[in-house]
């Protein structure tokens, strides 16, 4: 079963993953970012999405902004040490708080072409066309379970059902090639989680995900 989708928004930030003190967003949309965005509106353990192509409806644009980011991160002993013994867990935000530069992406609007797969975590009663359903009615009336982001939680993407594929600008006609470009993340074992990385190709602006080749 398949969706389409438009997504768009102010800003965006994909931050590419060799990049240390400062973010730097990729030219457009990374697949692990597009599932992101159509869980928020409709997951379920007995589905698992697949991203099939993403469409960059708009010319990429970057710009350089300064925000305000934390160095430090609350660690996983200080929240089991919280939960125990119930006391707040606190970050003391103006002790750490740090201005970096971001080169972002403005004025963005991409269509998401998605599918799902039923899992064994399914129950008896789910079926593809039930979640076709349940997703379709929640994307026309603006429902998610929480606000999906471009990239950054404060860069909002706004959304809505897309029914035809808009014509491509023509400064993105032909084929630009994006280099790599993180796929998604290998959590099959857990003590060695893995990025996946593929060779990202624009035509017509189209990135098509239908067979890519991963590399590790």
């Amino acid at each position: 079963m398949s969706i389409r989708m438009k997504v768009w928004g102010d800003y965006a930030c994909f931050t590419r993953p060799e990049m240390k003190s400062e973010r730097v967003s990729y030219d457009v949309m990374t697949p692990s970012a597009a599932r992101g965005i159509v869980e928020s509106i409709f997951w379920h353990p007995g589905m698992k999405w697949m991203i099939d192509a993403i469409y960059v409806c708009k010319p990429i644009l970057f710009t350089n902004i300064r925000r305000n980011e934390v160095s430090e991160k609350i660690s996983c002993n200080v929240v089991r040490s919280g939960a125990k013994s119930g006391k707040p867990l606190y970050l003391a935000t103006p002790q750490c708080i740090q201005q970096r530069a971001t080169t972002a992406l403005r004025e963005v609007e991409y269509i998401i072409e998605a599918h799902f797969n039923m899992t064994d975590k399914a129950a008896p009663g789910d079926n593809p066309g039930k979640f076709q359903e349940m997703f379709t009615r929640r994307l026309k009336k603006g429902q998610c379970y929480r606000q999906p982001v471009l990239g950054c939680r404060e860069f909002t993407a706004f959304f809505s059902p897309c029914e035809e594929i808009p014509s491509c600008p023509q400064e993105l006609k032909g084929t630009r090639d994006l280099g790599y470009m993180l796929y998604d993340l290998d959590y099959s074992d857990p003590a060695n989680i893995r990025p996946l990385y593929f060779r990202a190709v624009l035509v017509d602006g189209k990135l098509d995900l239908r067979e890519v080749e991963m590399k590790s």
